[in-house]
């Protein structure tokens, strides 16, 4: 059982580096406190606390120190077990699932303006994909002091891999060329080598982040 975050800069670098080390040594924490095994039911609650206390943290944080004021991350987790996921994500790092011969399947959704344009059908998704204003975000952790959650739970088969990763990543490489690096034979760290190589071949201007996670059947574990 065990629990990832990936965070993502925002609102300025120093403060947002400071909100991203933060929320991921917070979630540490916590989890490394917590005993026992998760209920689908417990697994959400328990995700959920977590990340309201986080924002809360954050929140009070920049509210104490000037230089940190309006400071916040993006910020995707998942809650492992031999059974089940439970993911949340806030901001545009996205959460995928795959299973072998499919295309990756995005699990979380991006809280920004372009997808608010996207969702209401003022723009079209090849529209979104260049968009000016696609890295305003409409969500993110510690700018205000309550959030909102989208927090969900996933049958968890044999398999079944997920990726956590930042809009680096996504804004360059296609849910098309994602499928196929994880198709390939190779071991889970060479497929996160070969993205964060690729996304880099193709303009890599923003943080690459990517963690894959499988439920292998044949140990792979990485």
């Amino acid at each position: 059982m065990c629990i990832w975050t990936r965070c993502r800069r925002d609102g300025g670098h120093a403060a947002g580096e400071i909100a991203s080390k933060m929320a991921v040594d917070l979630s540490a924490e916590k989890f490394s406190g917590h005993s026992g095994l998760f209920t689908q039911d417990e697994a959400e609650l328990w995700l959920n606390h977590l990340i309201r206390g986080v924002n809360l943290h954050l929140y009070e944080y920049a509210e104490a120190h000037a230089e940190c004021r309006g400071m916040g991350t993006t910020f995707a987790g998942a809650l492992c077990t031999n059974e089940f996921i439970t993911i949340t994500s806030v901001g545009d790092s996205r959460i995928y699932i795959w299973n072998k011969g499919h295309l990756v399947k995005q699990i979380t959704e991006d809280h920004t303006f372009v997808n608010e344009l996207l969702k209401s059908g003022q723009i079209t998704m090849e529209q979104a994909v260049d968009h000016p204003k696609r890295h305003i975000l409409m969500r993110s952790l510690g700018t205000e002091p309550t959030i909102a959650l989208d927090t969900s739970t996933f049958e968890w088969t044999n398999g079944s891999h997920i990726l956590i990763c930042s809009d680096g990543l996504t804004n360059k490489l296609s849910d098309e060329k994602l499928s196929e690096i994880m198709e390939d034979a190779k071991s889970l760290r060479e497929k996160t080598d070969m993205m964060i190589k690729e996304a880099n071949h193709s303009g890599g201007e923003d943080n690459i982040s990517v963690v894959i996670i499988s439920n292998d059947g044949d140990g792979d574990k990485e």
